[in-house]
């Protein structure tokens, strides 16, 4: 049954959301933090490893590690995944044909995610994605991590449409999570996770597995699109 929904915005988280990465940065940080003395499989990496670098470490390590070497670390860690990633980066299928049809309908768009600012660079050059959005906040822009909803909001305030106007696409619970502090609408990708982990958010409007059978466009009531799933 095709779901649909009217917004006036939308906004995308982008690690496992925009392109199917996740699983680099879980290898990653599983490389990564070995070397620290810290050995994860990577079904706890899934688990535990999630929001803003700094803040993963200071909850992993406590106070073992200054400001200065926790930075390092993060950097480290993200020169290997961009190392890792670089001939393999892609946009989930169907998201190019979904982002034109955005265009097209007119709505804004914005980008929310807790990659640092390299990162975004690194995926939004790659893969000529400026052109779609005006409005981009990183990790560096925020003081608190998913699934605190700051890193939305920002998003909203620059698009100039109110959070709960808008429609946020995430891939994990931690985000869709935020999604619902925002009392924002959530529409999961389901590259990461499975259905059955967001029973207990109800920001959740829809599961789609890509955007290939996602479309959106104006709806009759002025200043609103319908997006269906």
């Amino acid at each position: 049954m095709q779901k649909s929904l009217k917004v006036k915005a939308l906004i995308f988280d982008m690690d496992g959301t925009m392109i199917d990465n996740m699983m680099v940065h879980h290898k990653a940080w599983q490389r990564k933090l070995a070397s620290l003395g810290k050995q994860m499989t990577i079904e706890q990496v899934m688990q535990e490893i999630h929001g803003v670098n700094e803040e993963i470490i200071s909850r992993l390590f406590g106070d073992r590690f200054n400001d200065e070497e926790i930075r390092q670390i993060a950097w480290d860690k993200e020169e290997e995944y961009r190392t890792i990633f670089a001939d393999k980066i892609a946009l989930i299928d169907g998201l190019e044909r979904f982002l034109d049809q955005a265009v097209e309908a007119g709505i804004p768009m914005g980008i929310g995610t807790a990659a640092p600012p390299e990162n975004v660079k690194f995926v939004l050059d790659a893969l000529d994605l400026r052109k779609y959005f005006s409005a981009v906040v990183s990790s560096d822009m925020v003081t608190k991590g998913k699934p605190d909803p700051e890193v939305f909001v920002k998003v909203a305030q620059q698009l100039n449409i109110p959070i709960t106007d808008c429609v946020i696409f995430e891939d994990s619970p931690t985000g869709a999570k935020a999604a619902e502090n925002a009392n924002s609408h959530a529409i999961v990708i389901t590259t990461t996770h499975k259905v059955e982990e967001f029973s207990n958010i109800t920001s959740v409007a829809g599961f789609i597995n890509d955007y290939t059978n996602s479309s959106i466009s104006k709806a009759q009531e002025k200043g609103y699109f319908e997006i269906n799933l």
